[in-house]
């Protein structure tokens, strides 16, 4: 259960490590990795910035969360909010965006600081289903739609995403087979290697090392990572603040839509264990990822379900294995090079199996039975989302919108 009115210290009580910590921690930072560069790739950014997201950000957040099993770093949904919310404002991989990127991060995490110190938390429960589920699947199909000109290979012209997907697709004599049998070994690892081996087993890790063997032995002709700048981040706040007003809206979107996984994972796994859980503590411990993230020059971060329950499945009880992560990836940085022959499709398997079982049409389905108003809700919203991509935000203000115009007409019948 939450306690966000209580008066609980925001700040997590300290604890001893224990050796399943390491394990988990280390564990969490093998999947990370790969995660964190296909993310950034996906919110427009070069690859290594994701590795930039995924240092400092976790081992801050791990000492302010209420929730021992939460891992924080980048997220498919907000990166592509991000991508959303930049792509108009700079070219998608240049300086000018990647710091743009780094000023949203600090407004997400300012946000959400306020949020939290101002014992807020009760407004994630403005954020209804509904709108959750519709924006979650159409941005779902969005992220795999962006990712199919990577797994196969294909050079689209400009466009949307839905339209280069398509592109893609009606154009198979312009696939490259070994891009497609990447992308696909990839998305095997990952699913079928957790449900067939074990739930721990590293398929993204393996995907990687693999793919960086494919490429230096053999004569593999399609796009990789490329240079990858080794040496840790450097730290500043010389961000283009002449832009705050154009990223308002849109960091204070990605800090409440955004906030829903974390919430969730903290909500879902406190109830399993019969513990309690701070929806304050929490919004503190994401902003302060956050603004760790923007000191970095990354990008912004939230939870991960996937990386969360990989981690208390490891055995991780107090905190310190969000810390331990982090090092890992600060360890990694100077030799992260190793990795500047990977090819892209890889990336885009690893967010591909990443964010396939977000598509949930089922879902949807059931919601016209249960409550045709829901229904409503969430298809307004879905439908909004896929037609205002790539300023997915706006999609999320359709639905919010028609929520509360549902809402007041319950109200009154």
């Amino acid at each position: 259960m939450s306690d966000g009115a209580s008066t609980e210290a925001l700040v997590a009580p300290p604890s001893r490590p224990v050796p399943a910590d390491l394990l988990a921690g280390l564990s969490v930072a093998m999947v990370l990795i790969p995660q964190s560069m296909a993310y950034a790739e996906l919110a427009g950014l070069p690859s290594h910035i994701g590795l930039f997201a995924s240092a400092l950000p976790p081992i801050l957040a791990a000492l302010f969360a209420s929730s021992p099993y939460l891992q924080t770093g980048p997220v498919a949904l907000p990166s592509l909010l991000t991508f959303g919310a930049l792509a108009s404002l700079a070219d998608p991989g240049s300086a000018d965006y990647v710091a743009l990127a780094a000023l949203l991060a600090l407004m997400v995490g300012v946000t959400r600081l306020l949020l939290g110190v101002f014992r807020l938390g009760v407004v994630t429960y403005l954020m209804r289903d509904p709108v959750v589920a519709g924006f979650t699947s159409a941005a779902a199909i969005l992220i795999l739609a962006s990712q199919l000109p990577t797994a196969l290979g294909t050079a689209t012209p400009s466009g949307g995403v839905l339209w280069r997907a398509g592109w893609s697709l009606g154009h198979p004599g312009g696939w490259e087979m070994a891009s497609l049998a990447i992308a696909a070994t990839t998305v095997l690892l990952v699913l079928a290697g957790r449900r067939v081996v074990h739930r721990m087993f590293p398929g993204a890790l393996i995907a990687v090392g693999g793919g960086v063997i494919v490429s230096r032995l053999t004569d593999y002709a399609g796009p990789v990572v490329g240079d990858v700048p080794t040496g840790l981040p450097s730290l500043s706040l010389d961000l283009p603040w002449g832009s705050t007003g154009s990223l308002l809206v849109g960091g204070i979107l990605i800090a409440l839509v955004g906030f829903a996984e974390p919430a969730s994972i903290a909500r879902v796994f406190a109830d399993e264990d019969g513990q309690r859980w701070s929806a304050n503590r929490e919004f503190v411990s994401q902003g302060v990822a956050n603004v760790a993230a923007a000191v970095s020059g990354s990008f912004p971060v939230g939870g991960s379900f996937s990386r969360s329950s990989l981690n208390r499945l490891a055995g991780a009880r107090p905190r310190w294995s969000g810390m331990v992560t982090g090092i890992t990836v600060l360890a990694f940085l100077p030799f992260a090079d190793v990795l500047a022959p990977l090819p892209r499709a890889t990336l885009g398997g690893v967010v591909i199996a990443a964010v396939v079982g977000l598509v949930k049409p089922g879902r949807l389905m059931r919601m016209a039975r249960i409550s045709p108003a829901d229904a409503v809700v969430a298809w307004v919203t879905f439908f909004a989302t896929l037609a205002l991509s790539p300023r997915v935000e706006q999609g999320v203000l359709v639905g919010i919108l028609v929520s509360l115009a549902v809402g007041l007409r319950r109200r009154r019948a």
